[in-house]
């Protein structure tokens, strides 16, 4: 599995720069396109690929040349209304889509867009190609599934049915190798995350509704709305509770990144 940082942010927001969570070159606005494949492969988010291939040094930025390989994928996040156990509530919902981009040098990244009232649009950037890969994976394991992320633990499974099947370490940490029926897992969501759910009395505490485990001291609370509270309201200007969920998200994937050092 690939430990992962968030790259150059989410691009739409100044609130990120201010709050110390990106560089001020990294806060700009990229174009909106029709198609979430056109927004990623615009010419000027490929400029922005090239600075953010570049960012550390790898490569000269002249010589990125980075590409987007294939189309893009949904990005599904454990739904706050199956953790509640609303009837007939989906395991996940789709939050974004995302579009694999490759540099010169085999460096990957994925471009996450988002639909905004004047089309598709890059809002952020991250090392790694997690969310198509997993996607990928979960078609093999279970053709026709639904292929999710568990953001609070960084966990990916795929479910079908009533079957939920591990894609990553994380996930069979949760649910074992051989994965959990849905009920089974919707039993584990709800007890890790019930009391934790936007207005609870967790949330208004100003946790942010998140979660985390208390072992780990690189983590901080993860809101389970995220991305819904990161990628798509901070494109419609949530500054300070996307600052939080990406910070949250940044410190899963150091520990990640630690743990497989």
């Amino acid at each position: 599995m690939n430990g992962r940082a968030i790259g150059a942010g989410l691009l739409t927001t100044a609130a990120l720069v201010a709050l110390g969570a990106l560089p001020a070159a990294a806060a700009e606005t990229l174009p909106s396109a029709p198609t979430p494949e056109q927004a990623a492969s615009a010419p000027q988010t490929l400029d922005t690929l090239s600075r953010f291939f570049a960012r550390d040094g790898a490569l000269a930025r002249s010589a990125a040349a980075p590409r987007v390989e294939g189309g893009s994928v949904p990005v599904r996040i454990l739904s706050p209304d199956f953790v509640a156990g609303k009837a007939g509530a989906p395991v996940a919902r789709v939050e974004f889509r995302a579009s694999r981009a490759v540099a010169s040098d085999g460096q990957k990244a994925s471009l996450w867009t988002v639909k905004q009232p004047g089309g598709w649009q890059v809002v952020n950037i991250a090392t790694g190609d997690d969310e198509i890969r997993y996607a990928e994976q979960g078609g093999r394991v279970l053709p026709g599934g639904l292929v999710f992320r568990e953001p609070q633990i960084d966990a990916w499974y795929v479910q079908k049915g009533a079957k939920v099947l591990p894609l990553d370490e994380d996930a069979v940490r949760a649910v074992g190798k051989n994965g959990t029926s849905l009920a089974a897992y919707r039993s584990r969501v709800a007890e890790a995350y019930g009391d934790k759910l936007p207005g609870s009395a967790y949330a208004r505490k100003g946790a942010a509704g998140g979660y985390a485990p208390q072992a780990d001291a690189l983590e901080a609370p993860v809101p389970l709305e995220e991305p819904a509270g990161t990628v798509a309201s901070t494109a419609a200007g949530a500054g300070a509770v996307l600052a939080l969920a990406l910070i949250g998200t940044a410190a899963i994937r150091r520990r990640r990144a630690a743990r497989e050092s």
